[in-house]
């Protein structure tokens, strides 16, 4: 528990709450977003979550709380409990990177710069420390996309791409080096942006990968990219389907767009929005518990690859 002497004081502090399943996981990582570094870990398959947030000072436990409260006023059970610590001075950065083992999506192999191991042949190296932007490659909505990616690579070669809420740059970063195209990226986080660029610097792509920061589609950024071969939207149910007229707007005539971060229970809401702007749904996929879906205004062939259980991936 925190010291209640603490006071305000600085330091990295840890905020953490225990979820039943992957919807109460998705209410609990909003409402402990409030500027830190989130993460989210599934404790058992198809179970329980952790959600954890380090910030760099005491946090505003009755602030969290009410979040927290917020979140489940339309459910029946209680909200977790929300639990704080601070976190003695240590490698904490290095502590966090080397729990991320490396991770297996498609063709591409995300690892950390700790990771001392050989890239397994033919796969595409993204290298990726957990740090404070969200996409690391462990959450079910990186994966999915990841795994869209490597679908479209196998019969489609877009010029244009967007990354829309980019975070890390992962995704970004993945399209251009398997395309090797420009890849716009936007996201409305300076810290995102900052991580973004320095990760597509590391990765080899800082030529390729155009990083901007910008409330949305409407960004000057992204007008200049024109209309978008690909369109790459990894964020949360209520913003995609807010977005969905200015995605529409934005994808070429036979485009294609990889939406994530909704759970399943949310995908008709969000397909609504999108289908009322134009567009239908060529396939979906569920990884551990995450909804990703591939929409266009044509209907292209679409398979995707073989979907690895969460023992696979790892």
């Amino acid at each position: 528990m925190s010291d209640p002497s603490a006071g305000r004081r600085g330091g990295l502090w840890r905020i953490a709450v225990e979820a039943p399943d992957s919807e109460s996981a998705q209410a609990a990582i909003a409402a402990l977003d409030t500027g830190g570094a989130v993460s989210a870990f599934e404790t058992t398959p198809g179970g329980g979550w952790t959600i954890e947030c380090l910030v760099l000072e005491a946090p505003d436990r009755a602030l969290i709380e009410t979040r927290l409260a917020l979140a489940w006023r339309d459910r029946t059970d209680a909200p977790p409990k929300l639990t704080s610590e601070r976190v003695p001075a240590q490698d904490w950065v290095g502590l966090n990177q080397a729990s991320f083992p490396p991770i297996a999506a498609g063709r591409y192999f995300i690892h950390g710069s700790h990771f001392d191991g050989k890239v397994p042949i033919s796969r595409i190296a993204l290298l990726i420390d957990a740090a404070t932007a969200f996409g690391t490659g462990e959450h079910g909505s990186t994966k999915g996309c990841l795994l869209a990616l490597d679908a479209l690579a196998r019969r489609r070669r877009p010029r244009r791409i967007l990354d829309m809420g980019t975070g890390t740059g992962v995704l970004a970063i993945a399209a251009a080096k398997t395309w090797r195209c420009v890849v716009r990226a936007s996201d409305i986080d300076a810290e995102s942006v900052r991580v973004a660029r320095h990760n597509a610097k590391r990765n080899g792509v800082a030529s390729l990968v155009k990083f901007g920061r910008g409330p949305g589609y409407r960004s000057p950024d992204i007008a200049r990219g024109g209309a978008y071969d690909l369109i790459l939207a990894n964020i949360l149910a209520r913003p995609l389907a807010r977005m969905a007229p200015d995605l529409a707007r934005n994808l070429a005539p036979r485009g294609i767009a990889v939406l994530a971060g909704l759970l399943p229970r949310q995908e008709a809401y969000v397909l609504a929005a999108h289908r009322a702007s134009g567009l239908h749904l060529v396939a979906r996929a569920t990884i551990e518990g995450w909804r990703m879906l591939i929409l266009s205004r044509t209907n292209p062939a679409i398979t995707l690859p073989h979907q690895p259980r969460k023992s696979d991936t790892r």
